[in-house]
């Protein structure tokens, strides 16, 4: 008798370590999203202000402008969907490349390797996430998380 009350009280314990466990988790969670998602709005808006200051803007201000659309879009899936997409990682590393490129080309104004690299790493993401395009094609995901 004695034992099967210390296994209900242990069931009980742990159900609501479990819940309060997933609070914890997922306050966090949102707390952290929130946080990013307000890092990116004024970083956004800082560097927008820094243009309107300057009363003019450069490709590479309005490509870190486009790098925060993104990253602020991942933020709203992934606050969504709970996925991360990878996709959008790789669209924000091709457009900070595309900056680092044309800051490059701008300050030296004379071909070299550091412009094949860059060139190279920027084909290398687009081939990447053409690869999981169509792995996302023909292998769906099931809505599913592995925890679940």
């Amino acid at each position: 008798m004695k034992l099967q009350k210390v296994d209900t009280l242990h069931e009980k314990v742990e159900s609501f370590s479990k819940v309060a466990g997933n609070l914890l988790v997922d306050s966090f969670h949102y707390l952290a999203l929130f946080a990013i998602g307000g890092a990116i709005v004024w970083a956004a808006v800082y560097t927008f202000i820094q243009m309107v200051a300057n009363g003019h803007a450069s490709i590479a201000d309005i490509l870190l402008l486009f790098i925060y659309l993104e990253l602020g879009a991942m933020v709203g899936i992934y606050f969504k969907t709970n996925h991360m997409p990878v996709r959008f990682l790789i669209y924000v590393a091709i457009t900070a490349l595309t900056r680092m490129l044309i800051g490059d080309i701008q300050a030296n104004h004379e071909p070299d390797e550091g412009i094949l690299y860059i060139s190279g790493a920027i084909l290398l993401l687009a081939i990447a996430n053409l690869i999981i395009r169509v792995a996302s094609s023909k292998f769906p995901s099931t809505g599913k998380s592995e925890g679940s």
